[in-house]
């Protein structure tokens, strides 16, 4: 009786440790990732942080791309970025902008230690972590141009490819951190070229400076 009581038990036991293990192993990676950087985050590396062999972590994660998922995860859980789905509600665009890249570029510089090496790296990372960087970035980019996109003269392909720059981490470090751009200025630089950038898209009338 008292064997097949504890059974359950030991099985629960058994669940807490792996998930434990597993814990440790991501927050192990995480630390490196944002501290010597991906490129310096080898399976090895991982393993002799999270004080485990390098065979306990490919128990847990069979190769760097779910590795990296765990990561960005639980890296994101611990530090939401700003709510992109309340900008397109912002109907005009420098306003939307203002709003967008006040909240992002302050997430930014609320985050950039950890940030720099993970961006700094990222041709290091497997292709299916990048592709969820570029996929992020998409979003927030998106939800920034969102109502403009109807190109009076294409396809709105210069808006976006602006406005994905503009969201891009390493183009916020160069203003902010390279060049030593306040965060009223680094907003201010954003807001100014994506606005240029749309008014130069709409269609000048006879006589109109420039048609």
């Amino acid at each position: 009786m008292r064997s097949t009581k504890s059974r359950p038990y030991r099985m629960r036991r058994r669940a807490e440790q792996v998930d434990g293990t597993r814990q440790r192993i991501t927050e192990a990676a995480v630390r490196l990732h944002t501290t010597v950087g991906p490129a310096h985050s080898s399976i090895a590396a991982v393993a002799a942080e999270a004080g485990v062999t390098r065979l306990t972590v490919y128990r847990h994660f069979a190769d760097l791309d779910a590795l990296f998922e765990a990561c960005r995860a639980h890296w994101s859980a611990r530090n939401p970025r700003p709510d992109a789905g309340v900008w397109p509600a912002i109907p005009r665009l420098e306003e939307r902008a203002r709003r967008a890249f006040g909240e992002l570029y302050g997430w930014y510089r609320d985050h950039a230690d950890e940030l720099y090496p993970i961006n700094r790296d990222a041709e290091a990372m497997p292709l299916s972590a990048q592709k969820a960087t570029e996929a992020g970035n998409r979003m927030l980019a998106d939800a920034i141009i969102a109502g403009n996109l109807a190109d009076p003269n294409g396809d709105g392909r210069l808006l976006r490819a602006v406005a994905r720059h503009l969201v891009d981490f390493l183009t916020w470090r160069s203003l902010a951190i390279q060049h030593g751009l306040d965060d009223r200025e680094v907003v201010d630089v954003a807001v100014r070229l994506l606005a240029a950038v749309d008014e130069d898209r709409q269609p000048r009338h006879q006589g109109e400076p420039g048609s």
